[in-house]
């Protein structure tokens, strides 16, 4: 019996369902940090600092982190399943854009979290 490769870590619905939900996530911090930069007259760096020190906005930036990752890998999969035809190419692609997107939400923890 044959498997397909993929349907071994996750399936279309999951995908789906995965790439709705980052994206809502995304889409709502894009629209608070909009509508803080709108609303304050005048950002300086203790109103910039006030913002992230609180627990709520660093759950939230950590989410929408965490997001970002999850989306994109879904995305490159994706991608990179129909450009990319060589199997030892693609997989040398995904694996560092894969540690590129997990080194991206690693430097935000640290810096999240440091303030």
């Amino acid at each position: 019996m044959v498997t397909n490769q993929a349907s071994l870590k996750r399936n279309g619905v999951q995908d789906y369902l995965s790439l709705r939900t980052t994206a809502a996530i995304i889409a709502s911090f894009f629209l608070y940090m909009a509508w803080f930069f709108i609303a304050t007259p005048q950002i300086t760096f203790d109103v910039w600092q006030a913002l992230f020190a609180g627990l709520g906005m660093k759950v939230f930036t950590l989410a929408a982190l965490v997001s970002i990752m999850i989306h994109v890998r879904i995305g490159l999969w994706q991608v990179l399943t129909d450009y990319v035809k060589a199997p030892a190419l693609r997989g040398t692609i995904q694996f560092l854009l894969n540690l590129l997107a997990f080194a991206y939400v690693a430097v935000g923890l640290f810096v999240l979290w440091g303030v």
